[in-house]
């Protein structure tokens, strides 16, 4: 049998199966194992925040200079400058002024239906169930908006998930403001702290596995038991060489 990550290619043609139900503690009363996957560019071929983006302005609901500032953010991105994660995922959310969280969140899963499905990587569907067979728990990590991942976990193997949530009005629509933090860089492994420190109770977990394409996936491959750098970017790579991290081809 293969070991988690690692496929065979019969195991790489096999389609999503859905998931029974979230395991919350290990038969042998050890501390549960968590397996942390990052969605975009890993869990992926693709990056859902920039399909999105394009989706929007398919369809004319992004103004001309909320655009140019998307693409302002873009440039400092790739460039590696500071940049604030939250005014950018504020920007896209101009696209639904007005509009009801549950008519927002119903138009996210129609998008990753459309744009999004396609994408998810067999080979991510093969190494999710690995880990539920073997009696840990999987969770996806992303920096995308919340309603897009709950829709992948309608259709794939993980139990849990912790993405980027928007908040809430009074009135039920969504506000340009993100709720806490965009699970983002170091904010990923802080995130996956409190999840298994609230759901599990504090020194009853481990991040046993985790998988990541970027270099801000370093924090939360470097506290994992298994790090897996999956198609890495540069300095994914060159980090995954120093420490000797498995390098997986998806």
């Amino acid at each position: 049998m293969s070991r988690p990550g690692e496929t065979n290619a019969e195991e790489q043609q096999a389609g999503a199966v859905p998931f029974a139900g979230p395991a919350t503690e290990r038969k042998d009363g050890g501390p549960v194992r968590l397996a942390v996957f990052d969605f975009d560019g890993t869990s992926i071929n693709g990056n859902s925040p920039v399909l999105l983006v394009q989706h929007l302005m398919e369809r004319g609901m992004l103004r001309k200079r909320v655009i140019f500032r998307i693409l302002l953010w873009a440039a400092a991105y790739k460039l590696r400058l500071p940049q604030n994660e939250s005014k950018v995922r504020g920007l896209v959310f101009t696209a639904f002024e007005g509009r009801s969280a549950e008519e927002v969140d119903r138009f996210l899963a129609d998008f990753y239906d459309e744009r999004i499905a396609l994408l998810f990587r067999p080979a991510a569907d093969v190494a999710m169930r690995a880990h539920v067979a073997a009696g840990e728990v999987v969770v996806v990590i992303s920096a995308t908006f919340e309603p897009i991942i709950l829709r992948a976990m309608e259709h794939h193997p993980f139990e849990f998930q912790i993405s980027t949530r928007m908040r809430k009005a009074p009135d039920g629509t969504y506000t340009r403001e993100v709720e806490g933090l965009p699970v983002e860089g170091e904010e990923k492994l802080a995130a996956v702290r409190r999840f298994g420190d609230e759901r599990f109770g504090a020194g009853n977990w481990v991040l046993d596995s985790a998988y990541g394409d970027h270099h801000s996936d370093r924090a939360v491959l470097g506290a994992a038991e298994h790090a897996f750098a999956v198609d890495p970017d540069r300095p994914l790579a060159r980090t995954a060489r120093e420490r000797h991290w498995k390098v997986l081809d998806w």
